[in-house]
């Protein structure tokens, strides 16, 4: 393979000195190249809205986003998709992460667990991938073989498959449904995509993951509503979030969550319409869960 000819792995020209700059104008640079990465999103925003609509659907339809990649790419995919259950009160086989190697991967590099076609395929039928799953490949380089392996077992039970990159026309773009190509440019060091493809990466699985749960009911105006009261810090957040979309007091609101067994966005009903917990929550569930559509009826 040419590495040359993909993205990530050109050499940056205004990090050459790099070894040798002083810490402040390291960081500096740094700054500067990570503007990038945010930049480099806009010109996907049609592509990524697409995929969204795919997604969001999925779940409405009761099935999963499954996020599939190896090294960085595939820690950002778990890493995105254990902060869903805590922030949007799904389960943990919603929104899933797989990364090459298996979850000791993770924290610990398995060498060559990228090179494997076939393991995927075994990684997907473990978690019993079927075509009402959603695939997004993450592969900054588009070439990974992982990757392509699980987009093209995907496709063949004819789910929609995705990818994102951080590079241009890569070899992942003839087989995905959709590439995303976000493409900051070289990193300031060399090859090295945990830094600015890395972090573009994680702003589109962002954008995915919040959006569809937003879709799905999970966000009403723009809190979490659907938040797992797992600590004081989320409690208190609960607290406040009742209080800031309802305009009721402290003790009110203390009162609606032990009435809702910690339910904040029944609660948010139950407040809003004056009605009982087993009203709200019927009220939700012959609404998709979504409160716009329950108050505005």
């Amino acid at each position: 393979m040419d590495l040359k000819k993909i993205d990530t792995e050109r050499n940056n020209v205004e990090s050459r000195d790099f070894s040798s700059m002083s810490i402040k104008d390291s960081v500096s640079l740094m700054n500067k190249e990570d503007i990038k990465a945010v930049q480099c999103i806009e010109p996907e925003i049609d592509k990524i809205s697409k995929v969204i609509e795919y997604t969001s659907q999925a779940l409405k339809n009761k099935n999963r986003i499954i996020y599939i990649g190896a090294g960085t790419s595939g820690r950002l995919g778990v890493l995105d998709a254990v902060e869903c259950p805590p922030t949007f009160g799904v389960d943990y086989d919603t929104v899933v992460g797989l990364i090459a190697g298996g979850e000791n991967a993770f924290v610990k590099a398995k060498e060559g667990a990228e090179d494997s076609f076939s393991e995927a395929e075994k990684d997907l039928e473990k978690i019993n991938f079927t075509k009402g799953d959603v695939l997004i490949g993450i592969a900054a380089s588009g070439r990974t073989p992982y990757v392509i392996g699980a987009i093209e077992y995907a496709k063949s039970l004819g789910a929609h498959a995705f990818a994102v990159v951080a590079t241009k026309n890569s070899e992942i773009k003839n087989h995905a449904d959709i590439t995303i190509e976000v493409v900051p440019g070289p990193e300031v060091l060399t090859g090295s995509t945990r830094l600015k493809a890395g972090t573009a990466t994680k702003l589109v699985l962002n954008m995915i993951s919040t959006i569809s749960m937003k879709e799905i009911g999970k966000v009403y105006q723009n809190y979490m509503v659907d938040l797992k009261l797992s600590n004081k810090k989320l409690y208190q957040r609960g607290i406040n979030i009742l209080r800031d979309i309802t305009s009721c007091d402290e003790e009110t609101a203390i009162k609606v969550l032990e009435a809702s067994n910690g339910h904040v966005k029944a609660g948010i009903v139950m407040i809003l319409l004056g009605v009982d917990y087993e009203t709200a929550v019927n009220k939700l569930d012959n609404n998709n869960g979504i409160i716009d559509e329950v108050i505005h009826k």
